[in-house]
């Protein structure tokens, strides 16, 4: 995986090389930049957003939206992922929708562990539709587990546009409590924002996005 400062790079060099090869195709000069538009086309390829599943269901009590966070990057790590991770769930910090940083929210397609497409792009989840995904590809945890073949919900506590709901989080990811419900979505409708209210005291999937932004954040922490 790649951080911040190298993802501007290869999006830098790669959109340099293709205006060049775009330039010499104009005037009928291609030769030696073959190369160029390979290379390329596979940076472009290789700058994707990567969603995955914790390893275990959890219940509404998270220790906050900083031990989801916490565990995201504990996972990946754990697995040889070097990009930062953060948990893909609203909280009184944050909307859903503003976790991953700017640059990155419009021009990413968001892929599964296998690099599948879910999603041709961070925003296109929240546009409305309740986060319909591409219903050819799975979910998988950071263990390889395809996790729409066991557990049928997961966690977000956000409305159907990526908004934090807060009386349906779980008071902020901090509490199992039976008679506090938390907002889900339920994977076999296709939609990774369905609307249901259910009990925190459930243990339902958690997911992680592939951010960078908190990297260094995540490095004091350890």
């Amino acid at each position: 995986m790649f951080n911040t400062a190298s993802r501007a790079r290869m999006v830098i060099l790669s959109y340099s090389c293709l205006f060049v090869y775009r330039s010499l195709w104009d005037y009928g000069f291609l030769e030696g930049w073959s190369s160029c538009l390979i290379q390329s086309m596979v940076l472009l390829l290789l700058l994707q957003l990567h969603l995955v599943a914790l390893n275990t269901p959890l219940k509404g009590d998270m220790r906050g939206i900083r031990g989801a966070d916490f565990q995201c990057y504990q996972q990946a790590r754990s697995m040889g992922h070097t990009s930062t991770y953060r948990a893909f769930l609203s909280s009184h910090l944050q909307d859903l929708a503003t976790i991953v940083r700017k640059a990155d929210r419009h021009n990413l397609p968001v892929v599964n562990l296998k690099g599948e497409v879910l999603f041709s792009s961070w925003m296109s989840i929240f546009s409305g539709n309740g986060g319909v995904f591409e219903p050819s590809a799975s979910i998988y945890s950071f263990d390889g587990r395809d996790v729409m073949t066991d557990s049928k919900m997961v966690w977000h506590g956000s409305n159907a546009v990526g908004t934090r709901l807060t009386t349906n989080y779980c008071e902020a990811w901090r509490t199992a409590d039976m008679a506090v419900t938390g907002q889900a979505a339920l994977l076999q409708t296709g939609r990774l924002l369905g609307q249901h209210a259910r009990s925190c005291s459930n243990h339902y999937i958690v997911l992680c996005i592939e951010n960078t932004y908190v990297e260094n954040t995540h490095r004091r922490r350890t």
